[in-house]
């Protein structure tokens, strides 16, 4: 998956199509991502002791990782991700729009 943990995405495709966030979490088996505000569902949860209440509680929910794009740091606009190789050997993502590092 070229999307990673605290990137800023772009919502293509979807109910919450134009939102942007930052992704919380990468399931990458599943090429899924939970990203802030974005795709929420409501959930009926029981009390858990001290560490939960109880009542019907708001928060994200995965949503396909196909559906967002990148939004590059330097030009600010949704891309898509290329790899180059560096002169020491390190590969890294490259913004397909401005060609500049993102990493």
């Amino acid at each position: 998956m070229n999307i990673r943990k605290n990137d800023e995405v772009l919502v293509m495709r979807g109910d919450d199509r134009g939102k942007r966030g930052r992704v919380h979490r990468c399931i990458s088996g599943e090429n899924r991502l939970v990203v802030e505000g974005v795709n929420m569902e409501k959930r009926h949860m029981k009390p858990r002791g001290n560490i939960r209440q109880a009542g019907i509680i708001e928060r994200e929910a995965p949503i396909d990782a196909s559906n967002v794009r990148l939004v590059c740091t330097k030009c600010h606009n949704p891309t898509r991700v290329g790899f180059r190789i560096l002169g020491d050997k390190s590969r890294v993502r490259v913004c397909k729009k401005c060609g500049e590092v993102i990493d």
